[in-house]
């Protein structure tokens, strides 16, 4: 018989999953971590480990790398795990690299050169030019000029031809490249004695990952997630999996994780930042019901964070810095108890703590 999950018992899962109850922990036994840690803006992947129980002194930057990985965002990994994850983030066939490298794809079919192969000859370049730190426009300036017209795209704004973004990115990785933590622009790097693992371990591989951080779930949300075919996540869904119902809709979640459902509903208030992975599931009417506060949360253009009070989605923030003081503005969806807004203050002055300023004031929009 197929087990029924409300979706409380879900978000309750995936918090429990991701560790945002936990207190304390170290990076070896960061589950996030499997997966990667989007870090973007201000309160990105450090915060993100920050709400999973990290201080300061499990944090220190020569025990983390970051990635440009899936959907070529930038993402934090453990340091000794960038060979498994290597492995993990490549794609699952051409027609999957086609789908990940977006437009410039067509151009490249045009020109009978394979997107796998694409990804490695840019790989190549970027290899023989990053041999020490250099910021990612000269980097791709210089590898735009060793590169064929089928790589390459006229700029409108800039004015100028570049190589299209999203192979430039996946293939940094390729290339043996990181991103220098905190810069902005990006900054590129060797990674010492990088060698990709011939082999994905089950911690790393991806499916597995957002079914055991994000699910239950259904290929095409894995997909989503990873900006693969349906058909290609169909074709490695692990065997181990087991069918559950969430709303009356077949989802799948790994067997050794299907009598998780039932623990008592968390009690926590978090502010997530903007690309926490709990926000990145791709099955948003389910994280936040209602149309309104969906298009709050997630807008075209300057995503807030979420609040997150005893399970689920309760509301956003902004933070509002001016010099070394923080007001943190929240938008509650409803009325909560006294003592949610003073766990909602606490957070804030954890965040203040985080940006190393002083929290001024949380001011609650009514």
């Amino acid at each position: 018989m197929v087990a029924s999950i409300d979706r409380l018992q879900v978000l309750g899962f995936r918090v429990c999953a991701q560790q945002l109850d936990r207190p304390a922990g170290a990076l070896a036994d960061t589950a996030v971590l499997d997966i990667g840690v989007q870090d973007t803006g201000p309160d990105g992947g450090l915060w993100a480990l920050r709400n999973r129980g990290l201080d300061g002194s499990a944090l220190r930057e020569r025990d983390l790398a970051t990635l440009w990985t899936v959907r070529g965002a930038p993402h934090l990994y453990r340091r000794e795990d960038v060979p498994q994850v290597a492995a993990a983030v490549e794609p699952f066939s051409d027609a999957d690299a086609g789908k990940r490298i977006y437009d410039a794809a067509k151009p490249l079919k045009a020109a009978g050169i394979g997107n796998l192969a694409a990804l490695d000859a840019i790989a190549a370049v970027m290899r023989s030019v990053v041999t020490t730190p250099l910021v990612k426009g000269e980097v791709s300036a210089v590898v735009a000029g060793q590169m064929d017209s089928p790589y390459l795209r006229f700029c409108r704004p800039c004015n100028a031809t570049h190589l299209y973004e999203m192979p430039f990115r996946l293939a940094a990785l390729r290339a043996g490249l990181e991103l220098r933590a905190g810069t902005s622009p990006p900054v590129l790097q060797p990674i010492p004695g990088h060698r990709p693992a011939h082999d994905v371990p089950p911690r790393f591989d991806l499916i597995r990952a957002y079914l055991r951080l994000l699910g239950p779930a259904t290929p095409k949300h894995v997909a989503d997630y990873l900006d693969a075919p349906v058909k290609d996540v169909k074709a490695h869904w692990p065997s181990d999996s087991v069918e559950v119902s969430v709303a009356g809709e077949t989802r799948w979640v790994l067997s050794s994780d299907a009598d998780r459902f039932d623990a008592p509903r968390p009690r926590l208030v978090r502010l997530l930042g903007p690309f926490d992975l709990f926000l990145q599931a791709k099955d948003r009417p389910l994280l936040v019901e209602a149309p309104a506060q969906a298009k709050a949360l997630w807008p075209v253009l300057g995503r807030p964070g979420a609040v997150v009070a005893n399970g689920e989605i309760a509301g956003t923030w902004r933070p509002r810095q001016s010099g070394k003081k923080l007001t943190v503005q929240v938008q509650l969806w409803s009325s909560v108890p006294a003592r949610t807004r003073a766990a909602i203050a606490e957070q804030a002055d954890r965040l203040a703590a985080h940006r190393q300023v002083q929290l001024a004031k949380v001011a609650f929009i009514e």
